[in-house]
C-alpha cells in the first residue's frame, strides 16, 4: 500500500464548490448509477431486408413469449413473422438468409438456423390452414399494383390490412413472378406459393391476370379508376451477353432459360452447358441444367434454344431418352467471391457441376451454320480490386449452349415513360416515382436483389401510399428501418396498459401506474452489437440442420424433389432456443442471482411480460454494475 493510498482525501483544501453531475457520475458510477433495461435491435433483424421481428417469433417458438389465451405458440409465431412477411413458407427455403450472416450467435459457435424455423411456421401455417383478416372497415380507397410478384402481393396484403381495395394485375396466367418463374420448382414448392399467394386473395385483392398494363389497359385509364399506382413489375428480362458473338440463337438468358423450364415447356437441355454468372440465377440455371440433362442428336425443333425463345415446348416422351448433360459455370471474379449463397454452391459442386473463376469471358466462337460452338474466356488475376489479364491466359469451353446470367432488367415495353435508361425505375426513399405524383415503386424493377428486399420496398412504399391517399405529410424513416417489438402492445395485448397520464408534475415515477418506468426503446436507432453481450454465458450448441435429400452427380438426373426437410416442433423449438435474444431480456435470472444487494427480483406473475421480467428496488441498489456485466443479452445499462 502507497502512502498515497494512506492519506487520500475525496476533497481537497478548498473544494467548496460541488462538481457538475456529470463528472460526478462518470468519476463515481458506482453510487450514481442503477440498472436500466434498454431494448436494441438485434444484427438479424437489421440484416432482414423486409425487416422481420426474428428475435420475436423464435421467443415465441422457444416458449419464452406466452401466445394470448386461446391461440397455439405456433400460430401466434406466424402472426408475428407474417407483420413484415407474408410468405414465410417460401422465404424459408428460398431466401439466402442474411439475418443469419449478421446473427451474433457467430462469436460462439454457428449462427441461429433462422430459415429453417420460419420455414416451420410457414408450413405450420399452410397444413393449419391459418388465413389472414380481412379488414373490418373499407376505407374506399382503390389502389391498382402493377405485377404479381412478391413485391405486388406483398403491397396487396399491407394494403388490404388497412382497408384499402386494391386490383393485381399481372400478365402472366399465375401470380408469383419470379417465385415461380425464375426459381425451380425442387427449391419453392408449387403448392406452397399457390397456398401462399391465395391467404393473400382471400383478403379480398382483386386479380386480373393475363392483362398487361401499357399495351391491354392504359396508364391514363389507371389513374381515373385508382387513387394510387404502385408498380411491381420485376425484372423479368435478362442482360445479353457483352461480348462478340452472343447474337448466336443458342446464347440465352438465364432468366429465359429458367421461365421455360418453370412454364413446364423446357424438358431437356444441351449436352454441354457454359453459364455465365456467380449469382442466385446462375445456380438456379447449372442446378436445372443437371437435373433436365440432354436429348442425344435432337430435331431441329427439339433443341433447347428453340423451347426458350420460340416458346413451343418439348415434346414429354422424349423425356425417357435424356441423358446427363455436362455443366461448367463461369464467373470472372475468385469462386469464394462469388454473390450466391454458400450452401448453393456447393450443392451444385455436389450434383456434379464444374465451376470455374477468374475466367473473363471474350468472345462466343460460332460454327458453320452460326450456332455457338465454344466459349472463349481469359484467365485474370485480381489484385486490389482491379482484374488483370493472365498472358497467354485465352482458351475455349467446347459447348452446345451459353446461358448468361449476369443480371437483369424489367420490361418496359408500354412503360417507357417511367424508364431510367437502364431498364429500372427510379425511386426515391419513401419508394415514390420522382415526379410523377401518385406513383410509387417496389421490387427488383428498383434495383434486382433478393425476394425480402422487394418485400420489405413493398411495405415502406404501401406505407407511403397511405399517407397519400389521406393528405398526410411523409414521416422521416427511423435510422433503423424494421418491424420492431412494442412493449405498450405486449402490456395492451395482456390487459396491463398503462393507467391515463393526469398530466401534473411530479418526481418519481418508479411506481407510477402511468409509466412505464426504467426502459428504454433505442430499437429504432440502435443495433446491439456482440461486444455488448456476455458471450460466456452461451455453452456450445451445435445447429438443428434440416434434413437434406442426398443429391449427387450419380442421381441428379431427373431429382425434382425438394431439397430440404422442414424441422419438426421439437426440432424448432431446439433451435429457437439457440437465439441469443440480442437485446431483450430472455429471462436467465443471472441478474436476479448475482446481484449481492438482493436488489434485482422477477415481477409478479400477473404483471410479468416480454422485456418486464425484472425489477429493480432502488432502497437497495448500490450501483456496482454486476447484473450489467452478466446479462448475457446486453439488455441491461447502468444509468441514472
Amino acid at each position: 500500500m502507497s502512502s498515497h493510498d494512506l492519506t487520500f482525501r475525496r476533497f481537497k483544501d478548498g473544494d467548496h464548490q460541488p462538481r457538475h453531475w456529470e463528472e460526478q457520475i462518470f468519476e463515481q458510477d458506482s453510487s450514481h448509477k442503477c440498472p436500466t433495461y434498454v431494448h436494441r435491435t438485434p444484427p438479424c433483424q437489421g440484416s432482414c431486408p423486409s425487416g422481420e421481428d426474428i428475435r420475436g417469433w423464435l421467443q415465441i417458438v422457444r416458449g419464452m413469449e406466452k401466445p394470448p389465451k386461446n391461440i397455439a405458440w405456433q400460430e401466434y409465431a406466424f402472426r408475428r413473422s407474417t407483420d413484415a412477411n407474408p410468405f414465410p413458407a417460401i422465404m424459408g427455403r428460398v431466401c439466402p438468409a442474411p439475418c443469419q450472416e449478421g446473427c451474433n450467435r457467430n462469436e460462439v459457435e454457428d449462427f441461429v438456423g433462422i430459415n429453417s424455423v420460419e420455414q416451420f411456421i410457414g408450413d405450420y401455417a399452410i397444413e393449419n390452414e391459418l388465413q389472414f383478416e380481412v379488414p373490418a372497415k373499407e376505407t374506399g380507397k382503390k389502389v391498382a399494383i402493377v405485377g404479381g410478384g412478391v413485391a405486388g402481393l406483398a403491397a396487396a396484403y399491407q394494403l388490404r390490412r388497412k382497408g384499402h381495395a386494391c386490383t393485381v394485375f399481372d400478365e402472366r396466367k399465375e401470380l408469383g413472378g419470379m417465385t415461380r418463374y425464375g426459381i425451380p420448382g425442387y427449391r419453392t414448392p408449387r403448392q406452397v406459393i399457390d397456398k401462399e399467394i391465395k391467404r393473400i386473395i382471400d383478403m379480398g385483392v382483386e386479380v386480373r391476370t393475363e392483362t398487361r398494363v401499357g399495351r391491354d389497359v392504359s396508364f391514363e385509364q389507371l389513374e381515373k379508376d385508382y387513387d394510387a399506382i404502385l408498380l411491381a413489375i420485376g425484372a423479368q428480362a435478362g442482360n445479353v451477353l457483352p461480348i462478340e458473338g452472343a447474337d448466336a440463337p443458342n446464347c440465352v438468358t438465364g432468366v429465359a432459360f429458367l421461365a421455360a423450364y418453370n412454364e413446364g415447356r423446357l424438358l431437356h437441355t444441351a449436352k454441354r452447358v457454359v453459364v455465365i454468372g456467380g449469382g442466385d440465377t446462375a445456380m438456379d440455371v447449372v442446378s436445372v441444367a443437371r437435373r433436365l440433362g440432354h436429348i442425344e442428336n435432337p430435331h431441329e425443333d427439339e433443341r433447347p434454344e428453340n423451347v426458350i425463345l420460340n416458346q413451343t415446348a418439348h415434346d414429354a416422351a422424349m423425356v425417357a431418352r435424356r441423358e446427363g448433360a455436362e455443366v461448367t459455370l463461369v464467373y470472372r471474379r475468385p469462386i469464394e467471391q462469388m454473390p450466391a449463397a454458400e450452401h448453393e454452391i456447393v450443392a451444385a459442386q455436389k450434383e456434379g457441376v464444374t465451376i470455374k473463376g477468374s475466367l473473363a469471358p471474350v468472345a462466343v466462337i460460332k460454327d458453320d451454320q452460326g450456332r455457338a460452338r465454344a466459349l472463349r474466356v481469359q484467365k485474370v488475376t485480381w489484385e486490389g480490386g482491379q482484374m488483370q489479364e493472365v498472358e497467354n491466359g485465352q482458351f475455349d469451353i467446347e459447348c452446345d449452349l451459353i446461358v448468361g446470367a449476369i443480371g437483369q432488367g424489367g420490361d418496359m415495353r408500354g412503360l417507357e415513360q417511367f424508364d431510367n435508361g437502364r431498364h429500372l425505375i427510379d425511386a426515391d426513399k419513401f419508394y415514390q416515382v420522382p415526379g410523377k405524383p401518385g406513383y410509387f415503386v417496389a421490387g427488383d424493377i428498383v434495383k434486382p436483389h433478393l425476394l425480402t428486399t422487394a418485400i420489405g420496398q413493398a411495405y415502406v412504399a404501401v406505407e407511403s401510399i397511405d399517407d397519400y391517399l389521406w393528405n398526410t405529410e411523409f414521416d422521416s424513416r427511423p435510422k433503423v428501418d424494421v418491424h420492431h417489438f412494442d412493449l405498450l402492445q405486449k402490456l395492451r395485448e395482456f390487459d396491463m396498459p398503462p393507467k391515463e397520464y393526469h398530466h401534473k408534475q411530479e418526481r418519481g415515477t418508479d411506481h407510477a401506474d402511468y409509466a412505464v418506468h426504467n426502459y428504454e426503446d433505442r430499437s429504432k436507432v440502435e443495433i446491439i452489437s456482440s461486444q455488448q453481450l456476455f458471450l460466456g454465458h452461451f455453452e456450445y450448441t451445435p445447429r438443428h440442420l434440416r434434413k437434406e435429400n442426398d443429391v449427387t452427380a450419380e442421381n441428379v438426373l431427373g431429382h425434382f424433389q425438394e431439397r430440404y426437410e422442414g424441422l419438426s416442433d421439437d426440432e424448432a423449438k431446439a433451435e429457437a432456443e439457440r437465439c441469443m435474444s440480442c437485446g431483450m431480456c430472455f429471462e436467465c435470472d443471472n441478474c436476479v442471482i448475482y446481484c449481492p444487494q438482493d436488489a434485482v427480483h422477477r415481477t409478479p406473475p400477473g404483471q410479468a411480460t416480454t422485456g418486464r421480467y425484472v425489477y429493480t428496488d432502488y432502497t437497495r441498489c448500490i450501483g456496482c454494475h454486476i447484473c450489467a456485466e452478466v446479462c448475457p443479452t446486453g439488455y441491461i445499462d447502468m444509468g441514472l
